[in-house]
């Protein structure tokens, strides 16, 4: 039984620990960063930066298998909130760029072909690379924009798909923190943000019916697919202001706390994973109650 959450947060692995003491506490900026190096010295980070093969790649492709590829890998190591300027991951980052092709001779980071696919490569060079002047997909990802706001990789689709949208988001974000800002990014950003809120992050426009039930679970990590609590940390993080047409998506977090605190892990995206960071279904999750804590701080205040 959990009898106090924080102090059971930080009774974790570094990649949560460095995240509570910066969005849950009241630690200073020097404490959040000495927490953070840990990341890459100890635990899931550490486990991960050595599982790179020779020639640079994880689980021996650049986006299958899932979720040990490449792509999922870093995007992991993203999560975790390693320091992309750590030696280590320096390291590790100047083996995919040199080593690591994607779709037969295309260097890793300058993937630009499929609006998904793309959007994940954009947010990880953005994070990991020191010099992003090179990267193509920005433009490749803002010619791709549809008028309703969104994103579709699917390009017969008439619709754009939350799936979509949520991974370029997040690029175009990182993306914009790596250059200082841009304001082409931030109205295709908000062009996008709209298309969320319009549909109070799960409903359809045209039926006003929820798309899809296991949207509202609660997941970790959240691979490819959208769900509610990823595009609520998504606004969040991007410093979108709380709006109203959140709040469905907010009760249905805080229905999912349970009695002790804590939120669960609901679900997991099938798939062969390097090892499991925290225990089955249903049981209290770090990275949940973290996540959650932190968006409806962010609602509430």
């Amino acid at each position: 039984m959990v009898t106090d959450v924080t102090d059971w947060l930080l009774d974790a692995d570094p990649a949560i620990r460095w995240q509570v003491r910066r969005d849950l506490t009241d630690d200073t900026r020097e404490q959040v960063a000495a927490e953070r190096t840990r990341v890459a010295e100890e635990g899931w980070g550490a486990r991960l930066l050595g599982l790179q093969g020779e020639d640079g790649q994880w689980g021996g492709g650049s986006y299958t298998p899932k979720w040990t590829s490449t792509t999922y890998t870093l995007l992991l190591l993203r999560q975790l909130g390693i320091d992309p300027d750590d030696e280590r991951m320096r390291a590790a980052t100047g083996r995919v760029a040199e080593g690591a092709v994607i779709r037969g001779d295309r260097l890793f980071f300058d993937y630009a072909t499929e609006v998904c696919r793309t959007g994940m490569a954009l947010a990880l060079g953005s994070y990991f690379l020191a010099d992003v002047d090179g990267l193509s997909q920005p433009e490749y990802l803002l010619e791709r924009q549809r008028d309703d706001g969104g994103w579709n990789c699917q390009v017969s689709s008439p619709r754009s798909s939350f799936h979509t949208t949520i991974s370029v988001l997040e690029a175009l974000a990182e993306y914009e923190v790596a250059v200082g800002g841009d304001t082409t990014l931030e109205e295709a950003r908000t062009r996008a943000h709209e298309y969320l809120l319009e549909r109070r992050l799960m409903y359809s426009m045209s039926t006003g019916e929820l798309i899809n039930s296991r949207w509202q679970l609660m997941s970790f990590p959240p691979r490819w697919p959208y769900d509610i609590l990823r595009g609520l940390d998504y606004l969040r993080e991007a410093g979108v202001g709380p709006d109203p047409r959140c709040e469905e998506a907010i009760e249905v977090v805080r229905s999912k706390q349970l009695k002790d605190g804590t939120w669960p892990l609901q679900n997991r995206h099938a798939g062969k994973v390097h090892f499991e960071m925290e225990e089955g279904s249903g049981k209290p999750s770090r990275w949940n109650t973290l996540r959650a804590l932190r968006t409806l701080r962010w609602y509430d205040d």
